[in-house]
């Protein structure tokens, strides 16, 4: 087996609305029109040192040499699918997403952490979008990096800190720029937690926190009502969402506001307040959770 180690720019295209098409236009119509998209991404990579290394359905993964060929394909893909003929009653779109850094190619497939990232990138890009990372953009030509907007930060699993994202704007004229606005970006954000005399603070490098009767939890609550994996608090994209998996529920009090009975189901923590395992929070119980959302 033959593996080789470089930098380099990984892509992937992937049909928008494939379903709807099947469901429209029927199997096999459907099935050479995603065909014409891949046939599009194909030949933009081809033209700019790229090579598509595999299809599957109605996604594909390219590779590039060097940022600036991922997204200069990035954007002749979006511009060749947007002079494209309708399908029944749908514009054809393509949503992109690629990533700069290393990766392996072991028997003409690629692996590796860009490899992840940029399948990461092209799941939150919207119709006609392109998105990429704010390491890539930093590595394209000045002209290049003109034509990128900061979006946002994204939280994503097995790594320590959020990935900003940025978006190709990959239109020549100003009036057809995506619709998208540009997101206010925010300051990392902490949550401070307090149980009895212990006080937690979640971050960046250290995004989540299980808590439950069972000894394995990170905040162990003696509590009979509570489940022994009851809920779970983790950081995504610069907030803090609190996650019930109990039988009776988590009760959570935001200073100011009514209480609110979270059970099977998410819950964005914002201000300050207190969290009850199993039961609302009361005066003469410890066994709660007190927190404050820092900015």
């Amino acid at each position: 087996m033959s593996t080789s180690s470089s930098e380099l720019a990984v892509l992937f295209a992937d049909v928008s609305g494939s379903t709807r098409l099947y469901e429209e236009l029927g199997d096999e119509q459907a099935l050479s029109t995603i065909a014409r998209c891949l046939a599009v991404v194909k030949a933009a990579c081809d033209g700019h040192q790229g090579r598509v290394i595999k299809t599957i359905g109605d996604e594909a993964m390219a590779v590039f040499p060097a940022a600036d060929h991922a997204a200069e394909a990035a954007a002749e893909i979006q511009a060749r699918i947007a002079e494209e003929p309708a399908a029944g009653t749908q514009r054809l779109a393509l949503r992109v997403g690629f990533h700069y850094g290393p990766a392996l190619e072991t028997e003409g497939d690629i692996f590796g952490d860009s490899v992840n990232l940029a399948a990461r990138l092209v799941d939150v890009a919207n119709r006609a979008q392109v998105i990429t990372s704010a390491e890539t953009a930093a590595a394209l030509s000045p002209w290049l990096r003109a034509r990128t907007r900061e979006l946002d930060a994204l939280t994503v699993k097995g790594k320590l800190r959020d990935i900003r994202i940025f978006e190709l704007l990959w239109q020549d004229a100003p009036e057809d720029l995506t619709a998208l606005a540009t997101r206010h970006v925010t300051a990392p954000v902490h949550i401070r937690l307090r149980h009895g005399a212990r006080e937690i603070v979640l971050g960046e490098s250290d995004p989540a926190l299980t808590l439950g009767r069972d000894a394995q939890n990170d905040v162990v609550i003696a509590d009979r009502m509570a489940s022994r994996m009851h809920a779970r608090i983790e950081r995504r994209s610069g907030k803090f969402v609190l996650t019930d998996h109990s039988s009776n529920g988590t009760f959570v009090m935001i200073d100011g506001e009514a209480p609110i009975q979270v059970r099977r189901e998410e819950l964005v923590l914002r201000g300050r307040g207190r969290i009850g395992f199993g039961h609302a929070v009361q005066a003469d119980n410890e066994e709660h959770l007190a927190f404050a959302c820092d900015e």
